[in-house]
């Protein structure tokens, strides 16, 4: 349990700690500006979803959630909680979502060769995982946090891939895979005919000028022409395409407006049309009262309401009272 080991820290000496940053619940996203090439037509072009959506006999929804907080401090050295989870809920021909695949982990990360040895060795023997902030010299706490986030997004990303491709080598003829995010961070997912990645933000940047302008003026129920984003490093080629998937005039240039990554084949061309009209479908019911929900497919959402019944108390953002202390 997770008190059994924070209270074994506390009683070595550590100063126990509730602090939970507001970047906690999610991933970073990454700003960075790596281009594209259009692969459907000459230019990047808008397309309508007038045309039947495509219609799978069954479908499988993966997301996942992290939550870490400060538990405790040892000197200035922060010691964090850390708890990551992934379902994977299929429906089927009852309509009904099921969970097939889930996976959870939880850890401790600090900066180990900061800490007292008495903590330490507290740590080692009551965690169920230590995660050493190795490459973080002593200091200010916020570059331990800044670097604590990076791990539990790696952390998330290990275990979202753990429980999407073992389901993705189970998917029947006419199933398919829609996973909350990129899919192009794993050869497997990114090979497969029957997976998708849904991505709900916009920090990168594929193109520039008047495509720029096209992409994020996207209208209503219509979508991009297929494109080939240039591959990062650790990343497998994929093809992309922008949909909307709420009118955006009168709210905010993004409102409504995700991003599709399916397997860089020759079929996801001729599937980008049915497939974007079947995603615009799955925006309904709402996914409040989630500030997301414009962009958040409600199966997605129930994945992840899910998935925070299942977490540990005091793991969700906002919980840890911060209220001054005053004797009695």
């Amino acid at each position: 349990m997770a008190a059994d080991w924070v209270a074994a820290l506390v009683a070595a000496g550590a100063v126990p700690a509730s602090m939970v940053p507001e970047a906690s619940a999610g991933r970073t996203d990454p700003t960075e500006v790596t281009g594209a090439e259009v692969i459907e037509g000459d230019a990047l072009q808008i397309h309508p979803l007038d045309g039947p959506p495509l219609a799978p006999s069954a479908v499988t929804f993966l997301d996942g959630i992290q939550r870490w907080s400060v538990v405790g401090y040892d000197g200035v050295t922060p010691i964090v909680r850390a708890y990551v989870a992934a379902a994977a809920r299929r429906r089927g021909v009852r309509r009904q979502l099921e969970t097939v695949e889930e996976a959870a982990e939880e850890c401790a990360i600090t900066s180990v060769r900061s800490l007292r040895p008495g903590v330490l060795a507290a740590l080692q023997q009551s965690a169920p995982r230590v995660i050493d902030l190795d490459d973080v010299a002593p200091g200010q706490p916020g570059r331990a946090l800044a670097a604590a986030q990076v791990k539990v997004d790696r952390m998330r990303e290990a275990v979202e891939h753990a429980v999407a491709e073992r389901i993705g080598t189970r998917l029947g003829a006419d199933e398919w895979l829609v996973v909350d995010g990129i899919i192009s961070d794993s050869e497997t997912l990114a090979r497969h005919p029957r997976v998708v990645g849904v991505v709900k933000s916009h920090g990168a940047q594929y193109f520039s000028g008047a495509e720029l302008e096209r992409a994020l003026t996207l209208p209503h129920r219509h979508r991009t022409s297929v494109f080939r984003p240039t591959t990062r490093h650790g990343q497998h080629p994929v093809y992309s395409w922008y949909v909307r998937l709420w009118p955006w005039e009168g709210n905010d240039l993004l409102y409504g407006l995700v991003r599709v990554e399916a397997r860089a084949d020759a079929a996801t061309v001729g599937v980008a049309g049915p497939l974007g009209a079947w995603l615009h479908a799955e925006r309904a019911p709402l996914s409040t009262p989630d500030a997301r929900f414009d962009r958040l497919l409600y199966p997605i959402h129930l994945v992840e309401e899910y998935l925070k019944a299942r977490a540990p108390r005091g793991q969700m953002p906002g919980r840890a009272a911060r209220l001054p202390r005053t004797a009695s």
